[in-house]
């Protein structure tokens, strides 16, 4: 298993929450990700998803 970071902020750069999880590769993490967002009706908020190598997975401003 290996350990995502996922972000989010306000418009202003105020963080909202910042969480780490595991999951067995990308994929899973993006999924994962997503429905992290979704559950905290962050979706539409500045957010990033980040591999434990700093790749970004998921991005949106």
């Amino acid at each position: 298993m290996k350990t995502y970071k996922l972000t989010a902020f306000k418009h202003d750069g105020e963080m909202i929450t910042e969480e780490t999880f595991e999951a067995e590769n990308d994929d899973a993490a993006k999924e994962k990700g997503h429905a992290i967002l979704d559950e905290k009706g962050l979706a539409d908020q500045t957010h990033r998803l980040a591999s434990p190598m700093g790749k970004l997975l998921l991005f949106h401003s």
